[in-house]
């Protein structure tokens, strides 16, 4: 049995100081909203109390469905590196960025080279290449296929769409039909939730039916994604029957919010193509805020 657990919109605090000079782009509006609203409700011992429990259970890998940082300045990317260090060998540990890891122009380029290791498929080169497409990548662990798609796009203030664009689809329904030749279980991450209608227009994923498309021909069993800071379950049409697409609550979520305590999904998956075994328990942090506790042992129950 391999058991995969799923986190999300970390949002590494607190904010560093910044300069004039990085603040004088769309950061101002971020920088504004985490003064008036974030900072209030993130917590970093939140998300080491969820690190903590995933450890107990002894998860072989973790998923990291992007927004790492907040408003993607250099120290906050180094920062993230520093941490994801702590968290676990790259080889254990798979990261697609969110639309905060690619706030501004020229932010992406710099977490993907700063976070290189835990972003790359298996048969990626070793270093970072500035002109080579890093998604989709692949990952096989076990008889686990992990398939990382990127949606980070910079937008403008007040937008955080993201975008699912042609080149990538093709290459990620390639990926995973081999991976279905393969016997493997597909696993997809990605950060915006590509369901219509699951999180408003602004903040929308341009390239939702496309992706769909992308499931129903290419196939897969799991979809993971995060961006909405809540705790959901849709299904696309798959090849043979319905895929789950699951969204999980920020991993800095504190309590008291409108927004869900923060929460992380444990996967168990087992059996063989044809006959797969999935399920899902949830973990949350309590009222209390001092502890992470059983919610659901079984999140695809309808």
């Amino acid at each position: 049995m391999f058991k995969l657990a799923h986190i999300s919109d970390v949002h590494l605090g607190p904010l560093p100081s910044l300069s004039i000079q990085e603040l004088f782009s769309k950061r101002i509006t971020g920088f504004v909203n985490w003064h008036r609203n974030r900072r209030k409700h993130l917590f970093g011992s939140t998300l080491d109390l969820l690190l903590d429990d995933i450890r107990a259970h002894q998860a072989d890998h973790v998923a990291v469905t992007g927004d790492l940082v907040n408003l993607a300045s250099g120290i906050e990317i180094r920062a993230a590196a520093a941490w994801l260090r702590a968290l676990g060998d790259p080889a254990d540990t798979s990261v697609v960025p969110g639309n905060h890891d690619a706030y501004v122009p020229g932010a992406y380029e710099k977490t993907m080279r700063a976070w290189y290791d835990y972003v790359r498929g298996d048969l990626a080169p070793p270093q970072w290449q500035d002109d080579r497409h890093i998604f989709p990548y692949l990952r096989v662990r076990g008889k686990v296929a992990i398939v990382g798609c990127s949606t980070a796009v910079a937008t403008p203030p007040f937008a955080a769409s993201g975008f699912f664009g042609a080149r990538q689809a093709r290459d990620t329904v390639n990926i995973l039909r081999a991976a279905g030749e393969a016997g493997l279980f597909r696993v997809v991450m990605i950060h915006h939730p590509p369901i219509r209608g699951a999180t408003a227009f602004y903040k929308r994923m341009i390239g939702i039916r496309r992706f769909a498309a992308v499931i129903s021909t290419g196939g897969a069993e799991l979809v993971l994604h995060g961006h909405t800071h809540l705790n959901t379950l849709h299904w696309l049409r798959g090849q043979m029957q319905p895929v789950p697409v699951v969204g999980i609550a920020s991993a800095s979520q504190g309590p008291g919010s409108i927004k869900p305590p923060a929460a992380y999904n444990l996967f168990s998956i087992d059996g063989s193509p044809g006959a797969w075994e999935l399920s899902g328990e949830r973990f949350s942090l309590n009222r209390a805020g001092d502890a992470v506790m059983p919610e659901s042992a079984d999140i695809f129950a309808r």
